[in-house]
């Protein structure tokens, strides 16, 4: 019998804003708001003043201030954000060489043989928490989740914010699920969170308790067999450190756009861009994948994702991919409707050496002009040569952050696409 693991999760309280209020004092003690970089008014991080008030991201401007009239909007800072970021890794890997970054925001730790150096499990938290107030600073603090895997660490960590801790043992676990709501789990959005509420599941405790078969009848094999894991909170996933994560496990994009966009056409060559900017990493990363996700916000949303029979690294296939899950979702945009945010990823990555040729020229022939149209992209810009559809498109630009900025005018000369 495998020992028991002691696994941290350490997420910062309202990252974003809360960096901003420490690099500024005048912002401390304030509503605040952070924008997107590329100009549009989208909120994507408030502070824990605002929150309190009712802000919400993603929310726009105009939503906002109905709610909060003097709230302070500031830009996002993501290079200063990320020098924030690494300073906290350096100050984990002191407790620990297991320390895996999830996100810009947010770490596992595994301190199973390291704790008892510090003082045991409180101790180790308590100085973590001590240098972040002395090395970065006292305005930016951490929540802290406790348990045996990374599945409950990080639920734990969001019980009790800001500057909390948890802890879930096997003792306290079906109390925790008791009072926990299924979409604080990561892993489950409102999408699934609502066909489980169809099934009569409406918390975690309640999850625990249904059959490995009615999930699968429901959701299928993979994602049933993943649901009733979370349920009965197993995690098998190792803790990987930063410094060792070279495999991929999916790559994708997410744009806020400038405004409100009401134009189907606009709106697919804005996905068709995505599917682009998603594939290109893919091929820099000489990975290819075998399923496609969207996700699409404004006045009517759609989420989903799909696992073709082949591999692909070209943004062409994504973009099909992405058209027949909006078609199988029953996605229609009417007069009226609006897309407001979008995410576009590919997932289920192999190496791309590592795979088979086709048996077909014609594909081998697109694969190579692939490579082909990088290097001149790369030689003389992104947007040297691009598909046809993008002509007059949008021309988006990938910052170190992962954000897109930079949007320029486009006419409407594109192929009609229909949902």
């Amino acid at each position: 019998m495998k020992p028991q693991k002691t696994i941290l999760h350490i997420d910062f309280d309202s990252y974003f804003a809360s960096c901003e209020q420490q690099f500024n004092p005048k912002l401390r003690r304030k509503p605040v708001a952070v924008t997107a970089q590329n100009g549009r008014n989208c909120i994507i991080a408030a502070s824990r003043e605002a929150k309190k008030l009712g802000i919400k991201s993603p929310s726009t401007r105009f939503e906002a201030v109905q709610i909060v009239p003097d709230l302070i909007f500031t830009k996002a800072s993501f290079e200063r954000y990320w020098e924030i970021t690494q300073k906290f890794l350096d100050i984990c890997k002191d407790y620990s060489p297991f320390v895996e970054l999830f996100s810009l925001d947010e770490v596992f730790m595994d301190i199973t043989s390291t704790s008892n150096l510090f003082g045991g499990n409180l101790k180790l938290i308590e100085r973590i928490k001590e240098r972040i107030k002395d090395e970065i600073g006292e305005y930016i603090t951490v929540s802290v989740g406790l348990s045996y895997n990374k599945l409950l660490a990080k639920l734990g960590s969001g019980m009790n914010k800001p500057n909390g801790f948890c802890q879930i043992s096997k003792e306290n676990l079906n109390e925790v699920y008791a009072r926990s709501k299924l979409t604080d789990f990561c892993g489950i959005g409102e999408r699934v969170a609502f066909r489980l509420q169809t099934l009569g599941i409406h918390t975690p405790l309640q999850l625990s308790q249904t059959s490995l078969n009615l999930l699968i009848r429901e959701f299928k094999d993979v994602e049933g067999h993943f649901l009733c894991d979370l349920g009965k909170g197993i995690d098998e996933s190792p803790v990987v450190p930063y410094y060792q994560e070279d495999d991929t496990k999916s790559v994708g994009r997410n744009y806020c756009l400038p405004q409100n966009q009401y134009d189907k056409r606009v709106v697919l060559q804005d996905i068709f861009e995505l599917c682009e900017e998603v594939c290109l990493k893919l091929r820099r990363l000489n990975k290819s994948a075998k399923t496609g996700f969207i996700y699409l916000s404004g006045n009517k949303s759609v989420h989903g994702r799909k696992t073709v029979g082949h591999y692909f690294d070209s943004g062409k296939e994504l973009f099909e991919i992405c058209l027949i899950i909006l078609k199988e979702n029953n996605f229609s945009f009417s007069s009226g409707d609006y897309i407001r945010r979008m995410s576009i990823g590919a997932g289920h990555l192999q190496d791309s050496l590592s795979l088979t040729p086709s048996l077909f020229e014609k594909d081998n022939k697109n694969h190579k002009l692939l490579g082909i149209i990088d290097k001149i992209n790369e030689k003389h810009g992104y947007h040297t040569i691009r598909n046809g559809f993008l002509l007059y498109g949008p021309n988006l630009k990938t910052v170190p952050n992962g954000y897109m900025a930079d949007r320029f005018e486009r006419t409407k000369l594109a192929k009609n696409v229909n949902f």
